[in-house]
């Protein structure tokens, strides 16, 4: 049996992260509208076209043993879009190559395998030195232990650009502790007709 490092470590994590205070480094000062990505087609997607809205941002891996969170995203994301969620899947192979597909593939896949219709990157890294610079804002922002430590953890950004949580990869989606922080940041939303 081959041992995966990345993922005992991750294992871990979840043991020691809650343990951790939840308190946020140093501010850079900056938000989550100063970063973009691109789309699997490399078109420009700059998160600042969700500002006033609530962005939850989501490594994600179609090989992953957490691969079903896809479709609860979807799910997620259909209950709240209407007041203002936004799901924004990013697609990175940092974990076990637990995401092998190539950007051309991975929105049909996830559509087809998951019902996913959410907005969705092209792959980028998450981690290390080369992780997309969203993600080293948002680790230099929160702190060491809000760093994606495997697959599908989860950023909650509020209409304002900032981090309000974050999620382990073990929290799904629709667990009641994601969707108690939605409903309270939504409650803050200006009503829109």
């Amino acid at each position: 049996m081959r041992l995966n490092v990345s993922y005992l470590l991750a294992c871990l994590s979840w043991l020691i992260i809650p343990l951790l205070p939840a308190s946020a480094a140093e501010s850079t000062g900056k938000s989550a509208y100063d970063f973009s990505f691109e789309t699997a087609h490399g078109e420009d997607m700059p998160l600042s076209a969700y500002k006033g809205k609530l962005l939850m941002v989501v490594n994600t891996a179609t090989e992953c043993g957490f691969k079903e969170q896809i479709g609860d995203l979807q799910t997620l994301w259909e209950q709240y879009k209407d007041r203002g969620l936004v799901v924004l899947g990013v697609p990175s192979n940092d974990f076990g190559g637990q995401e092998p597909r190539s950007n051309e593939e991975l929105a049909g896949f996830c559509e087809v395998r998951f019902g996913a219709k959410f907005p969705m990157t092209a792959k980028v890294h998450v981690k290390g030195d080369e992780a997309h610079p969203f993600y080293q804002w948002a680790a230099s922002e929160m702190g060491i232990a809000a760093r994606p430590y495997w697959n599908f953890h989860k950023y909650l950004i509020g209409p304002d650009g900032r981090i309000i949580a974050w999620f382990a990869t073990p929290t799904r989606p629709t667990s009641s502790t994601v969707t108690s922080e939605i409903d309270t940041a939504l409650a803050t939303l200006p009503v829109t007709q």
